[in-house]
């Protein structure tokens, strides 16, 4: 399975909230995400992502916690991606370390979720960086990353509202405004 997005900084967040209702698409309420990216030892972001796997251990509202590895593959927004829930977060933080991954940033935002059709619809709020709209899909077979993302895109451009798309993750943008 790979997961293929697209993102983008939302200029004016309500104008984007009223385009998804009118396109059909029903948000759920918003879930506080609190991630630790890691990236693997040794590994500087002069060296790109593809061909890295990176790990990322999610606390979502306090109380579950996700363990995820993502591999990005033609670019850093198409990856190969494994997902499981853990039990207890300073354990499986110990554990990354111990497997020889590095703290590399941490993110905090709030997230929204819904469906277009195929399409994970996400909108966050990111600490320290804006609101972004994020679209994501899921895809089983050899399928071209790239058009996947000029289909995704073609989606976000006909809502209609101010959008400009990023090809930087997460963990680039708030590592980015640290500085």
């Amino acid at each position: 399975m790979r997961e293929i997005e697209t993102k983008y900084r939302v200029a004016r967040l309500g104008a984007l909230l009223d385009a998804l209702d009118a396109a059909g698409v029903e948000l759920g309420g918003p879930a506080f995400q609190d991630d630790v990216a890691y990236a693997p030892a040794g590994w500087e972001p002069a060296m790109g992502k593809p061909g890295h796997t990176f790990a990322r251990l999610r606390s979502v509202d306090g109380g579950v916690h996700v363990f995820t590895t993502k591999t990005p593959l033609a670019n850093a927004m198409e990856y190969r991606e494994h997902e499981t829930v853990v039990a207890d977060r300073e354990q499986m933080h110990r554990a990354v370390v111990a497997m020889g991954f590095v703290p590399h940033v941490r993110i905090v935002k709030h997230r929204r979720t819904g469906t277009a059709g195929e399409v994970t619809v996400c909108v966050d709020v990111v600490e320290g960086v804006g609101a972004f709209l994020e679209l994501e899909r899921v895809v089983d077979d050899d399928r071209d990353g790239a058009a996947v993302q000029a289909e995704l895109d073609a989606w976000a451009r006909g809502l209609g509202v101010e959008l400009e798309r990023t090809t930087d993750t997460y963990d680039t943008l708030v590592r980015g405004a640290a500085v």
